[in-house]
């Protein structure tokens, strides 16, 4: 219970969203930052667990975020109790980053005709990991590179099979990057027109993640009816990080898109005036990620 002179805890939506809505309100996309740090895996990555499993939705962000604002190198967290297992032990004085556990418990409740009625509840739990920066005497630091370097003076053969297998229709011409649900179709500009092949791929990664609203795939739709406006603005932060993520998982640097640019004041329209959001956004974001990864051969 709040006492009158203590201030009340901001509940943990609120506590991820302020966050991020304080990046924007500086002009730093926070999914974006990260790829000006290197860390000791040797090419980029998603954060990763003790196990090398990496990490999803909006952990992706909350951890990111961490690394670049605390100066970590490495992609790999730990719980207190997993850095002890592993035969190290964090570090005195260090503070650990809040990771969330979202998950539905089922209740049973009387309805109104008398009967047992099962109701989902839907939850959130936060804990807390450490870098591995933060942990001393691991036998092993447990840096884990799921993509080797690449050669970036020219096309990444395989982020062109990734994206050659989602079944995408991408045509290229012109000078904007789009997609167009009516002819259900991705529009690109000529790969000679990008600044570097990174820059052709990141921006071919947010036209698939809105590829992926189509009725027929995910069917996502936040009540868009024209540019600019509320619906418009929340489909493309889905875009941008379901992007950021494609890029990870391809191993790939993900630069801001200079058009992009513009969308901020509209995100954090809709970032404070629904403090759930982002875990909305970032949780479609997983979704066409792994909708696109699963038509991979």
């Amino acid at each position: 219970m709040t006492r009158p002179h203590e201030t009340p805890r901001p509940d943990l939506y609120s506590r991820v969203t302020n966050a991020i809505v304080a990046d924007l309100e500086a002009g730093v996309r926070p999914w974006t930052r990260p790829w000006s740090s290197e860390h000791l895996a040797g090419s980029v990555s998603r954060p990763l667990r003790s196990t090398g499993e990496p990490y999803s939705g909006i952990n992706v962000v909350l951890l990111w975020t961490e690394a670049v604002g605390r100066g970590f190198i490495s992609p790999t967290w730990m719980t207190f109790r997993q850095a002890l297992a592993a035969g190290g032990h964090v570090r005195k004085g260090e503070h650990g980053s809040t990771v969330i556990y979202a998950n539905r418990i089922t209740r049973t409740e009387a309805g109104e005709n008398g009967q047992d009625v099962e109701r989902e509840i839907p939850f959130l739990k936060a804990y807390t990991v450490f870098n591995v920066d933060q942990i001393e005497g691991l036998p092993l630091t447990p840096h884990v590179s799921p993509q080797p370097p690449v050669d970036v003076a020219r096309r990444i053969d395989h982020a062109e099979r990734f994206f050659a297998a989602t079944g995408a229709e991408i045509r290229h011409g012109g000078t904007q990057a789009y997609y167009a649900i009516g002819p259900d179709r991705v529009q690109m500009p000529p790969f000679e027109c990008f600044e570097d092949p990174e820059a052709y791929y990141a921006t071919l990664a947010h036209e698939c993640t809105h590829w992926t609203r189509h009725p027929s795939r995910l069917d996502r739709d936040f009540g868009r009816k024209r540019w600019g406006d509320d619906g418009y603005a929340r489909e493309e932060l889905v875009a941008e990080l379901g992007a950021a993520f494609l890029c990870a998982d391809l191993g790939l640097e993900l630069e801001p898109r200079p058009d992009h640019a513009s969308y901020i004041a509209n995100w954090l329209e809709v970032l404070k005036g629904d403090r759930k959001f982002i875990f909305t956004a970032a949780a479609h974001a997983q979704r066409a990620a792994d909708f696109l990864k699963g038509r991979q051969p």
